[in-house]
Formats: C-alpha cells, structure tokens, sequence
C-alpha cells in the first residue's frame, strides 16, 4: 500500500494479454480501486438488450444511455458490477452480451458516457484501470502508463486453455485468427482505437507479458511504480 491521493494507472493492451488479471493483482497489492471498463460497456449492453433495441441504431442508443448508472463497488476481496442499482456481474459473462458489447462500445456516446463514468472513479480514488484506451483517452494524465502486451500465439494459447480446461472443444489455430482480427478491428476502429506507444505522441511503459506469468507482470508494473514514487 503506497500513501498517496488520485494516483492512476492506466493499463492498455490487446485482447487476451491479461490486463484484468494483472490490473487486479496490481490494485489488490497496493490497496486502489480496480475499474474493469469492460465490464461497464457490458453493462450498457445488457441494458439495451433487456429492452430489446437494436444496438446498431445509434439515435436509439443515445435514448437510452443516459439512463444508465453503472457502480463498480469492492466487496470481500471481488467486485461486483451494479446497474442502476441491480447486481449483474454474472449476467454480463455470457457470450450473447459479449457479442453485443461489441457492437455498442462503438457508439460515440456510449463512449463519452462510460469515459465520464470512468473518470469520476479516477478523479475520487487511486485507481487501476485496464482497457483499449485509458492511457491515450480516459486518463492521458495518468502518472503511470502501460501497454501490456502478448504475441498472438500467447493469447490464443491461454484461451485455448482456458476453454480445454473448462470442458469446451477449441481449435487452436481458430482461436489464433479471431485473435489477430480482434486486434485489426481494435486498431482501426474510428473511435478511440488502441495504440501501441511510439515515444512521441503517446508514451507508456511496455511489457511483453508472452513467457510471463499474471503475477510476473503485475511485479513489473509495480516496480515500474514504486520507481515512480522514489520507493
């Protein structure tokens, strides 16, 4: 635990590097707040969904968004994702929601909204923010920036593994192109697309997390904080 106010820490990535399971070995060892945004789009998504709108029509969505309050709240060692009050953690983990959070994290002013949501949460707490944009949008001002990455050989791996161990049947090399796809579409997209740092218009600490552990890259980002701090 580190005594500081407002202290953010931004971690950025493609998908499958481990930034929730590292973001919340790293919250966990020094006491912040962990904000999973993904889980916030997913909440915006199973909220459309419930009420049947085609997430596609953004005039639609924008009708419904700013209806939506999503709290992140810490409880016995977890999370728990609140939607305007009702407990939904488990019901965004399917993969019908999945689906559509993909769809609606592309809407500007889902966008706008969540980043503002995101930023109270910044603005009140330390924080441990993992997603596509924290360091190049939510939190540009963040004192620490990350980009934790994996080979796409890495990341299919572990959710080839992931899916073996949980009894599912899983092709390797299918799971390796939806894998580089996702990271094309991330990188494309029109709004706020994941950067990678180039040391100039956006400078972040990068790992390569392909032959570590979750808790081998959490270590690094807290070395990279405590050098932050002096410690």
């Amino acid at each position: 635990m580190i005594n500081v106010s407002n202290f953010q820490i931004a971690i950025d990535g493609p998908s499958g590097a481990g930034k929730s399971t590292v973001a919340k070995i790293v919250a966990n060892q020094l006491n912040f707040i962990y904000v999973d945004t993904g889980a916030m789009y997913r909440s915006a998504a199973l909220y459309g969904m419930r009420r049947g709108i085609d997430l596609t029509n953004e005039a639609l969505v924008e009708a419904f968004i700013k209806n939506v309050d999503v709290i992140l709240k810490n409880v016995g060692g977890g999370q728990i994702v609140l939607l305007n009050g009702e407990d939904i953690t488990n019901k965004i983990r399917t993969q019908e929601v999945s689906g559509a959070t993909s769809v609606i994290s592309k809407v500007n002013c889902v966008r706008q909204k969540m980043t503002a949501l995101q930023r109270q949460y910044a603005d009140n707490y330390n924080v441990v923010m993992e997603g596509r944009d924290i360091g190049s949008v939510v939190l540009p001002n963040a004192q620490v920036k990350i980009y934790l990455d994996a080979s796409a050989s890495a990341r299919a791996e572990r959710r080839f593994r992931e899916l073996i161990g949980r009894g599912f049947e899983a092709d390797f090399q299918k799971i390796k192109s939806e894998v580089e796809q996702r990271d094309i579409a991330d990188m494309n997209r029109e709004i706020s697309p994941l950067r990678r740092p180039d040391g100039k218009t956006y400078i972040a600490d990068y790992i390569d997390s392909s032959d570590m552990t979750a808790q081998e890259a959490a270590f690094a980002i807290l070395n990279i904080v405590n050098k932050k701090l002096g410690v």
